[in-house]
């Protein structure tokens, strides 16, 4: 009997975050160990927003503001969701190639996220660009999808990225400050977030005093 695949490890990021785009290349690195992952969408604009904060929830949401509207952060996250849900059409490799493509033009690379670095990303990732345009062109059915998973984000408590949701539930924000794409190293970086969430300690937060800061590789 083939053993059921196992059930994968969310993570929820936003192109905007430097350290979510360290916490991919440590799971792409993971996947590459047979460690499975599922890339999820949170806006940090949206988190943010004091519309939000003042109510304790979602009740502005990135997917009901225009393209062309908002600050520049808004602007490009909110292009830059919707294009890495067209290329989920593609099959989830493609996902993560674009992902990790976009991700590495703006922060290691330092180019602006905009529709340059998309175009780019999209053709460094391989993507059929006929389908990408295609997909992009149904802007309703991305901002839909979207929405369903700012709203997952919402309801799991999400404030900060990359956080990571495991496949027992348990979920918290995971702050890289050094980059990786050492198997070994990001074994050991991986294993000390799970020994952590699942100590008998109950360990909340880690938090750094603003005069010692993690030392950056």
């Amino acid at each position: 009997m083939t053993a059921a695949p196992a059930a994968p490890t969310d993570v929820f990021f936003d192109f905007l975050c430097p350290y979510a785009w360290r916490g991919l290349e440590l799971a792409d690195v993971l996947r590459a160990q047979g460690h499975t992952f599922r890339l999820r969408h949170f806006s940090l604009v949206q988190g943010n927003h004091a519309d939000n904060a003042a109510a304790g929830g979602p009740v502005w949401w990135l997917t009901d503001q225009p393209l062309d509207e908002g600050s520049p952060y808004q602007q490009h996250s909110l292009a830059a969701f919707l294009a890495a849900h067209a290329a989920a059409q593609q099959g989830e490799e493609l996902h993560w190639a674009f992902t990790l493509a976009l991700y590495r033009a703006v922060h290691e690379h330092k180019k602006t996220l905009d529709e340059t670095a998309i175009a780019e990303a999209a053709q460094t990732a391989g993507l059929d660009l006929s389908a990408f345009a295609a997909a992009r062109a149904n802007e309703a059915g991305l901002r839909a999808s979207l929405r369903a998973e700012l709203a997952e984000a919402a309801e799991i408590g999400v404030f900060g990225t990359p956080t990571f949701v495991l496949p027992d539930g348990s979920a918290a924000y995971y702050r890289f400050e050094n980059l990786t794409r050492d198997p070994d190293t990001a074994l050991i970086w991986w294993n000390l977030y799970g020994e952590v969430l699942r100590s008998g300690a109950g360990i909340a937060t880690i938090k750094r005093a603003k005069n010692r800061p993690a030392q950056k590789a």
